[in-house]
């Protein structure tokens, strides 16, 4: 097997709509916005599962254990760089402080490819917190960070429908 190389390779979508995240449909992900094509390189940060450990060994122990505990995540948010004209910047607008929705993570497939059936995405569902302006650097577009709240168990490689 060939290892699949990731260039281009990785979309995000915010999703106002999924009445199922085990089986998003195409028709719902195809609604959404597609922000990666404004984030940076490193505009995805904090979206890595971690699972805890849950200890099993007793005070009689000679080896510690422990099984799986509790998956979260380490402080996602997105990075984008602003677009005009200011009032129709899809990215900004579609991540409103204290709006909910869902963020849609796609890997493995051309980024401007639209979803179709079949195709494995995760589903965050999401609450964005206050947008927070990156300070300006030389030769750099204007940048904001979006720090995201994730509000109930996110579903991770699921089909789409």
């Amino acid at each position: 097997m060939a290892d699949i190389i990731g260039d281009g390779k990785e979309r995000w979508d915010i999703v106002t709509t999924i009445a199922n995240i085990a089986a998003p449909t195409a028709a719902e992900l195809n609604a959404g916005v597609r922000i990666s094509q404004w984030m940076t390189k490193d505009g995805a940060t904090g979206f890595v599962a971690d699972t805890a450990d849950a200890p099993t060994s007793s005070k009689e122990s000679t080896f510690q254990t422990a099984v799986n505990g509790m998956i979260s995540l380490n402080g996602p948010k997105f990075k984008v760089k602003r677009q005009t004209p200011l009032g129709s910047d899809a990215a900004f607008n579609a991540m409103p402080t204290d709006g909910t929705a869902f963020a849609v993570r796609r890997n493995s497939v051309t980024a401007a490819t639209s979803y179709s059936a079949t195709q494995v995405v995760d589903v965050f569902p999401v609450q964005f917190s206050q947008k927070a302006k990156v300070d300006q650097a030389d030769n750099m577009p204007e940048l904001y960070e979006v720090p995201v709240k994730i509000t109930s168990q996110p579903r991770f490689d699921v089909a789409v429908v």
